[in-house]
């Protein structure tokens, strides 16, 4: 089976040492570019009471955000491939920091959508590209396993800004609250500059014949491959070579890209809603409130240590090969767990669920990036996961605010414990069926806060239930799962079929080259030994 395990970077990385600094700084940039805009929503109770705006308008911050963030993905991928990681990063984080305290000094709701949406979103692009690229540069056989530690910054940073927003809005309003974050983002700057550039010797590749478009191609350096080419070949003209030259769009041509990103777009449309529906659907079953918080801490304990322990298992020498399987059955893996959530009993079935999901969701994250660059490379996987986030925004963007009658409301809760001495705080969901405008002023008597993460809403609205729901989202991962594990055999068989046939042409061309310098040898003993014959039989005939 092909593996990118052996592909040449041009250099060895050097799998540790200051590689690990460099992992900690994309802990951190990956954590505050997924958990930074779900951990806002604690302050959109706040924020529309001031402004006097409807529930919708104020969840376009969110989803502008969110868009923008996965939009930005190619504009942040030419800049790495230019300038490299560290100063993209640095720039984000700069860019989200300013953003939050502008936004602070804000007077209309559009202004929300400028600086936080619009600015905000652009800076978390500059921090989750570079972020997820850099491990590459420096990790070629414990990868996996520095990409799953790298990936669990979601979870943890996301449970530790929860509780801290909660503070922050009780203690100093939403508008001291940005500010405040504006200077903890600016944590992504230093993030950022632990990714110092690895240093590499240039030299000029062995092999000129070029890589299969759909294999694992192994490339030099990019600048030290644009010096070459700058010296060495005059440049292409054209609009398309230009574009080539600052984001590699023949990965469209890639078959290995393309199976990726057709299953991962089907995923995403059941990836998200069982997170968001699985409170509401306790409660929906008689499970109190403080109970159903507690499946979503459950969730997330468990993907917190699915994901760095996922990195683990995938760097052993039995599922590193298989890696792409790996990620296949664990999307599929995630389908099952849907659609048997409803067919559990009781209050103890969705706690077994909630563990189980959060293994499953726990390890498509970790895997998700790694079976990217597993495809593509390290080099080209700057460009590849720019074009795969833009692609993928489609999802993200079919589930807008403006939501009929189906919407998700979020509330933000903190619960004292009677065991411990200390204060729980729990995100709990609710889903509500707006009809009146009574039922609208009843969400914001109790600090609700307007959501819509997935169309999918819909079909609790048609049934009104919500197994029909997971039903669909188990269907939306299974079938993604079974299509990746189908696709990528067939893809590993003709790639293996299409380097015999390579081999099998160049083989007959190097046989005739080793035919003909052994004739040529063949040729000058000959001639040598004529005429050493040829100087023996003259001074013969000189002798008297």
């Amino acid at each position: 089976m092909p593996s990118t395990t052996v592909t040449s970077l041009g250099y060895t990385p050097p799998d540790g040492g200051w590689g690990w600094a460099v992992v900690f700084g994309s802990f951190l940039s990956i954590g505050f570019s997924y958990a930074f805009p779900k951990s806002l929503t604690i302050y959109f109770k706040e924020v529309q009471e001031y402004f006097s705006v409807s529930y919708s308008e104020i969840a376009w911050v969110s989803s502008i955000m969110l868009a923008t963030m996965y939009a930005g993905g190619p504009v942040s991928s030419i800049l790495v491939n230019r300038y490299g990681s560290r100063p993209v990063v640095m720039v984000g984080g700069l860019m989200v920091g300013v953003a939050m305290v502008a936004a602070s000094f804000g007077t209309t709701i559009m202004h929300l959508y400028i600086c936080v949406g619009v600015i905000g979103g652009l800076g978390l692009a500059f921090n989750l590209q570079p972020a997820l690229t850099i491990i590459g540069k420096y990790f070629l056989v414990k990868r996996p396993m520095a990409n799953g530690l790298a990936m669990a910054g979601s979870p943890v940073l996301l449970f530790t800004l929860a509780p801290l927003n909660q503070f922050l809005l009780d203690n100093f309003g939403w508008r001291g609250s940005f500010f405040i974050l504006g200077a903890i983002v600016l944590n992504c700057c230093v993030a950022g500059a632990l990714m110092r550039p690895i240093t590499i010797t240039a030299k000029p590749p062995a092999n000129q014949s070029g890589g299969d478009d759909d294999g694992a191609v192994g490339k030099t350096d990019p600048q030290a491959v644009r010096l070459i080419d700058g010296k060495q070949r005059p440049e292409r003209a054209g609009c398309l070579a230009r574009v080539n030259k600052l984001i590699d769009l023949s990965l469209f041509k890639h078959r290995g890209y393309l199976i990726y990103l057709v299953g991962n777009v089907v995923m995403f449309f059941g990836f998200f809603a069982p997170v968001v529906f699985l409170a509401p659907y306790a409660k929906h079953q008689g499970t109190d409130e403080y109970s159903a918080a507690c499946l979503l801490s459950i969730f997330a304990l468990v993907d917190m240590v699915a994901r760095p322990g996922t990195g683990l298992v995938s760097n052993t020498r039995w599922i590193r090969p298989r890696i792409q399987y790996f990620f296949s059955f664990s999307v599929a893996y995630n389908g099952a767990c849907h659609l048997v959530c409803p067919l559990l009993p009781g209050y103890t079935g969705l706690v077994v669920y909630a563990v189980f999901f959060g293994l499953a969701f726990g390890m498509v994250c970790a895997l998700l990036f790694e079976v990217l660059m597993d495809l593509v490379g390290a080099q080209r996987f700057s460009s590849a996961v720019g074009l795969a986030t833009i692609i993928e925004c489609g999802p993200v963007l079919l589930g807008p605010p403006i939501s009929g009658k189906s919407c998700i409301i979020l509330r933000f809760t903190s619960t004292q414990s009677s065991k411990v001495n200390n204060l729980i705080f729990h995100t709990t969901v609710h889903h509500l069926h707006f009809t009146t405008q009574r039922s609208l002023e009843t969400c914001h008597a109790n600090g609700c806060v307007l959501w819509t993460p997935s169309p999918l809403g819909a079909l609790v609205d048609i049934f009104m239930d919500y197994k029909y729901m997971y039903f669909a989202c188990g269907v939306m991962m299974l079938v993604p799962g079974l299509f990746l594990f189908i696709m990528n055999f067939f893809n590993y068989r003709w790639l293996k079929q299409e380097e015999h046939e390579k081999k099998r042409e160049e083989l007959p061309m190097g046989s005739a080259r080793e035919l003909a310098t052994m004739e040529e040898t063949k040729d000058s003993e000959q001639n040598i030994k004529l005429n050493q014959e040829k100087q023996l039989t003259d001074s013969d005939n000189k002798e008297p």
